[in-house]
């Protein structure tokens, strides 16, 4: 966690004060960045996403990607970066739950931020799947933050969201590492996830 609180604190040192017009900007931080943020847990990252929300106005994403975006030099400081990731992109339940952490924001002057509950950030993990975010889910699941029902439940409402576009190809995808994740992660059964006969 601290290598990241620290990565926030610095980009909130570099803000201009008068950017903010006295209001903090709200950042929804998702990914391994949220787990750091929240569930005692470290592991080497090059980036850390924030999520694109109507919070984040135009003017302020210029900011945050002129002072910690891919290539700036807080980047090559800490090699760390900042990356905005579009709304629509994400694997995420109908209404993503996101925690304050007070014990960071307490200590910000500019900047606001919010995490993505674990539960959504394993879900919004099962649409790439890549060796990293299995250890993350992996290692979600060995402190005890996976409950199998509630997983499941945000499960099924990412993908009653993605049913309604063209994403909904890739849900078989999506379900298969699901299953991978009950059978060989939490030991349990996998789960029957039903599909319009269309996909």
């Amino acid at each position: 966690m601290q290598v990241i609180s620290d990565f926030f604190a610095e980009i909130d040192r570099l803000w201009p004060s008068a950017d903010t017009h006295g209001r903090k900007v709200r950042l929804s931080i998702i990914g391994s960045g949220a787990l750091m943020l929240q569930a005692n847990y470290e592991r080497g990252t090059t980036d850390s996403d924030v999520l694109e929300t109507t919070d984040l106005s135009a003017e302020n994403k210029h900011r945050l990607r002129t002072l910690a975006g891919a290539g700036t030099p807080l980047h090559q400081r800490r090699n760390l970066y900042l990356d905005i990731v579009g709304n629509g992109v994400p694997f995420l339940p109908h209404v993503p739950v996101w925690h304050d952490v007070p014990e960071i924001n307490g200590a910000l002057q500019h900047l606001e931020l919010v995490v993505l509950d674990v539960v959504d950030v394993v879900v919004s993990k099962l649409k790439r799947f890549l060796l990293k975010d299995q250890g993350d889910i992996d290692a979600m699941i060995e402190r005890g933050l996976v409950p199998h029902e509630r997983l499941v439940e945000r499960f099924r409402s990412a993908v009653d969201i993605f049913l309604g576009d063209a994403r909904a190809v890739n849900l078989p995808k999506y379900i298969a590492n699901l299953h991978r994740v009950e059978r060989d992660m939490l030991l349990v059964h996998e789960t029957e996830i039903e599909l319009p006969s269309w996909i």
